[in-house]
């Protein structure tokens, strides 16, 4: 019986390799909203400390420049709360844009797939036609050379 070979099997496997890029950039798009997610908890700690610093100068003896140097902080810390938080909906959408990718080549990989099962089934098929031709030919001829005699 003759190996199967698929016809179709260099674009399955280009396919299988556009998929694992995907895969990869996608990884690498949620990595980078992870890391800048990171960065945003870190400022609202920042945020929280000087607020609190804030806090405590107010109990004490007041002193003007502490506070006004408190208080810049805190609106610093405010503007880059909010900077990031703009830095994260980028990385969002640009997470969400290679989750679309992705999910497109794996249904093109998909399909591949279930072409290549079907030409599989048809190959098997077809051999087990050719073979049962074979057996019908055997038998008629084994059938026919005994009725000769």
């Amino acid at each position: 019986m003759p190996r199967f070979r698929y016809r179709m099997q260099s674009i399955l496997d280009i396919k299988l390799k556009l998929e694992e890029q995907a895969r990869n950039e996608f990884a690498q798009a949620q990595m980078i909203l992870n890391e800048e997610e990171e960065k945003k908890r870190q400022l609202q700690g920042r945020l929280a400390a000087y607020e609190e610093e804030g806090k405590r100068l107010r109990e004490d003896v007041l002193k003007p420049r502490e506070l006004n140097e408190n208080a810049t902080a805190v609106d610093t810390m405010k503007d880059m709360i909010k900077q990031q938080e703009f830095v994260i909906v980028k990385a969002r959408t640009e997470v969400e844009k290679k989750r679309d990718a992705l999910s497109e080549v794996m249904q093109e990989r998909k399909m591949h797939e279930k072409l290549k099962e079907k030409a599989l089934e048809e190959y098997l098929e077809e051999e087990k036609a050719a073979e049962m031709k074979a057996i019908d030919e055997l038998t008629s001829f084994k059938y026919g050379g005994n009725r000769a005699k």
